[in-house]
């Protein structure tokens, strides 16, 4: 068993590495999913909602890059946020204008994503097991040569960067801009943000669109800039772990973060545990790593809870 390989300091480096690149696709949907219980609308969707983004971003990256157009791959991932959006207004119409149960329809957009992509990939047969060539890694100058931390922290491709300022811009949001006042007044008293002057369902529309175009992202990210292909059922339960995880961050972006980071580094850990193929360790034990690490943080939300206080609660106009 090659424990003397993995008790290194290379691998460990490579491990945290790997896992800060694997966690941006989970982290994106994470900050989607905030903004939209912030506003009161709890999304389940977004299982479906991430595989419509990973589909249609790698479709419109494949078609791009095969016409010889630069910029295929950017153009994919706008396809991919636009993909989310359009769920995400799919979710708003239900729930929030027909006042439709939010679990009910969350699931409802799982099966329906599930079963579209698999529709459209098996339409293009062309498709399968073809590639894209995604992002570049790009060092950031003079940082990305610092001992140790440059490799972890400098050296990824720019979506990684952008999604770090992403996290710092939702934090700004939330919670230092009267916009994000007005999102999570209306996901706290609803009826008392209207008396206020506000759009309770307008707001919550967007906030529902927004945070779908985010988990579409996320879901184009992940074929488009990570694995370069699609596969039916790629998401592999991520968007699941994304609701999961705004739970431990008790809705605050930076611990999103942190969720995140804690579940990509378990992915990763088990990815390279295979790659050393070690026998005395199930294969199936390493397959559920992030999983039982997801239930596990899981209990820092029930430790005390920060839910909004109208979250999956219709909202009639007019009512007290």
């Amino acid at each position: 068993m090659p424990w003397e390989q993995i008790l290194t300091w290379s691998f460990v480096v490579g491990l945290l590495t790997a896992g800060i690149r694997l966690a941006v696709p989970v982290l994106l949907a994470v900050l989607g999913e905030i903004i939209s219980e912030r506003s009161g609308v709890m999304n389940l969707g977004l299982e479906g909602v991430m595989l419509v983004g990973g589909l249609s971003g790698f479709i419109v990256a494949y078609q791009l890059e095969q016409a010889g157009i630069s910029g295929a791959d950017w153009f994919g991932l706008f396809a991919g946020l636009s993909g989310g959006a359009i769920m995400g207004l799919l979710m708003a119409v239900l729930a929030v204008r027909f006042k439709t149960d939010q679990v009910v329809t969350g699931v409802t957009l799982v099966l329906l994503g599930q079963g579209l992509t698999s529709f459209v990939f098996r339409k293009f047969s062309a498709l399968s097991g073809t590639r894209v060539k995604g992002l570049e890694a790009w060092a950031i100058p003079g940082l990305s040569k610092i001992p140790v931390i440059g490799d972890i922290l400098f050296n990824h491709n720019a979506i990684v960067y952008l999604t770090v300022i992403l996290v710092i811009l939702c934090s700004v949001f939330l919670f230092r801009t009267n916009w994000g006042l007005a999102l999570r007044a209306v996901g706290e008293n609803p009826a008392a943000a209207e008396t206020s002057g506000l759009n309770v369902n307008r707001i919550r529309t967007l906030a529902v669109m927004v945070g779908s175009a985010f988990a579409g992202f996320g879901g184009a990210v992940l074929t488009v800039v990570q694995l370069n292909i699609f596969t039916e059922g790629i998401i592999a339960g991520r968007g699941w772990i994304a609701i999961a995880l705004v739970f431990f961050s008790r809705w605050q972006p930076i611990w999103g973060l942190v969720g995140a980071v804690l579940f990509g580094v378990a992915d990763a850990l088990q990815y390279r545990i295979q790659a050393f193929g070690l026998r005395d360790l199930p294969y199936e034990f390493l397959l559920m790593l992030p999983y039982v690490l997801t239930l596990l943080v899981l209990l820092r939300g029930t430790v005390r809870s920060d839910t909004p206080a109208a979250l999956g609660v219709p909202y009639f106009k007019g009512k007290r």
